[in-house]
């Protein structure tokens, strides 16, 4: 029997601010490198241009990458395009992948072969939550050409609040492809026997002021269970000022910071904590959340763009109105009395989570650009 026609192996660049290794390095990484080693481990080439940081070598191989380092988180957008002009822009890739998360690096000014925006998601407003006001108005401002510097280029988003917004600034939304990115359903399991015998709370994730992890810890002192716990996982500047909070709100005996946790303990907290707290106005996707529900455990979580894509209320959590604490408090207290419900709602979670596979996004990420490299950029 004929096994078909070989497909042909594709060349793709990637253009992102960091890789996996950088210091720095969040969702849009893991994100990135899921997906992409994914594609180097079928067959393709895939080669990825990022900033570095100081010390760093300026070339590795992670997941099957060729990756080439350039500058820093500082300098890399301008030296970004003089390096492909230099050293990558001769090897002919079939396809440019910009992982547009922060700035634009605006590669359709640069010879390209054809590219495809990346877009985990837009800061917009949001940027003026958590930066001075003139570095916000350079965030903003430099998002405003998206839809002219961008024009007719397919387009990526992770989740459809984000292709909105796409949409919303002047991007026809058929340019647009959907692929909800994945989690490792393997490593993030439940274990009923490790929860908490008494009510605890988590929050995980970077301590930055947009991330509304004082509405977390707000909400926690208001629900007002004196036998519920709070352990909040991750690093950042804003700690200081969620430290004050805890004291000033009289909960610093019930508030653990466990600063930046290492995988096993991760999946450690996510299995025993009753729910997970995210109260962020806006998130590309909530891969957090869905990392809480594949270990059986419910979410509560801001009904904001890409979280609540992220979180089935009712079902395998609650969402709540963003920047309502008495909401959150509620849920929080309602919780903190019904054990079995955390269970109930823990078994729909992980069935929920299970259709989110990073294999699958891989799939659906080459059959994208296949069809986009097919039509030389068009749909």
């Amino acid at each position: 029997m004929s096994a078909g026609p070989q497909l042909a192996r594709l060349r793709i660049a990637v253009v992102n601010w960091q890789c996996r290794e950088n210091p720095l390095a969040g969702g849009a990484e893991i994100h990135l490198h899921e997906i992409f080693g994914r594609l180097a481990a079928k067959g393709h080439e895939v080669v990825l241009l990022c900033g570095g940081w100081p010390g760093c070598p300026p070339r590795a191989t992670l997941d099957g990458i060729a990756v080439h380092r350039v500058g820093t988180r500082y300098t890399f957008p301008f030296l970004a395009r003089r390096y492909w002009h230099k050293q990558l822009l001769s090897r002919a890739f079939d396809v440019m992948v910009e992982d547009i998360n922060k700035v634009p690096l605006y590669t359709p000014t640069w010879r390209t072969p054809t590219i495809v925006g990346l877009v985990p998601h837009l800061f917009g407003g949001t940027a003026f939550q958590e930066l001075s006001a003139p570095l916000a108005t350079a965030v903003w401002l430099a998002e405003r050409p998206l839809p002219w510097m961008y024009r007719g280029l397919a387009f990526e988003a992770i989740s459809e609040s984000t292709r909105d917004d796409l949409a919303a600034r002047g991007v026809s939304k058929d340019r647009v492809r959907v692929i909800f990115p994945g989690i490792d359903t393997d490593t993030y399991t439940p274990d009923p026997t490790v929860r908490s015998e008494q009510p605890t709370f988590a929050y995980l994730g970077r301590l930055k002021k947009y991330k509304g992890v004082d509405l977390v810890i707000r909400a926690f002192a208001q629900c007002a269970v004196p036998q519920a716990t709070l352990e909040i996982a991750g690093a950042g500047e804003f700690r200081p000022v969620l430290e004050a909070l805890v004291g000033t709100l009289g909960v610093a005996d019930r508030v653990l910071f466990l600063g930046r946790i290492d995988e096993t303990a991760k999946v450690a907290l996510l299995r025993r904590a009753w729910a997970t707290l995210f109260a962020s106005p806006k998130e590309g996707w909530g891969i957090t959340n869905l990392e809480a529900a594949a270990s059986g455990t419910p979410v509560i979580a801001s009904n904001s763009p890409g979280i609540r894509e992220s979180v089935r209320h009712g079902e395998t959590g609650f969402l709540v109105p963003h920047g309502d604490v008495a909401a959150m408090a509620d849920s929080m207290r309602y919780l903190s009395g019904e054990r079995a419900l955390v269970e109930r709602l823990g078994i729909a979670a992980r069935h929920f989570a299970l259709g989110f596979t990073w294999a699958r996004a891989a799939d659906e990420t080459e059959s994208h650009l296949r069809e986009v490299v097919g039509t030389g950029g068009g749909r």
